[in-house]
Parts: C-alpha cells; sequence; structure tokens
C-alpha cells in the first residue's frame, strides 16, 4: 500500500518566489528517489506564501531513506526562506 506524505512550508517575508524556486528545485531529487511515485509543489491560491508538497511513496521507510540521503548543505542553504518550521504528516 503506497502511502502520501503532505508538507507544508510558510515563506519568510519577501522569500516566497525563492522558496517556491527551491521547493520546484528538489522535485528530480525527489522523483529519482527509491520508492517515490509522484511529488509535486503547490502554492496556496490566495496566500502566496504558503506552499504544500505533495509526495506519493510505496513506503514510509522510503521517504524516509531519501530524506536521510539529502544533502544537508542543500537544506540548510534554504532555511533562511522558511518563515515557520515546516511541517509534515503521512497519510493512507
Amino acid at each position: 500500500m503506497s502511502i502520501t506524505r503532505i508538507n507544508e512550508f510558510q515563506s519568510a517575508p519577501g522569500k516566497e518566489e525563492e522558496l517556491f524556486l527551491f521547493l520546484n528545485s528538489i522535485l528530480p531529487y525527489i522523483a529519482s528517489s527509491e520508492g517515490a511515485i509522484s511529488c509535486e509543489v503547490l502554492r496556496h491560491a490566495e496566500n502566496k506564501s504558503s506552499f504544500v508538497v505533495i509526495e506519493k511513496w510505496q513506503s514510509i521507510e522510503a521517504h524516509k531513506q531519501s530524506v536521510s540521503q539529502f544533502p544537508k548543505e542543500k537544506m540548510q542553504a534554504a532555511m533562511s526562506l522558511f518563515g515557520l518550521p515546516p511541517k509534515g504528516a503521512y497519510y493512507a
């Protein structure tokens, strides 16, 4: 059974476009990760600083493995783009 991971992001003031570009830049990494089924970035229709990344995975373990292998320096460089800590949860 596949799972869906929904991640929520809020940009820092004035960083909306940069965060949107960053989130889209990681789609190829996610898509090429073992166990990934699909992934998309969506921007809130009214609040342009709010985003979700919806990921479908073969398992929770596959998602966690992908996250553990993501380049830490790339994520660290993006931290200034977040207005709030990112949130995420798994759905079946």
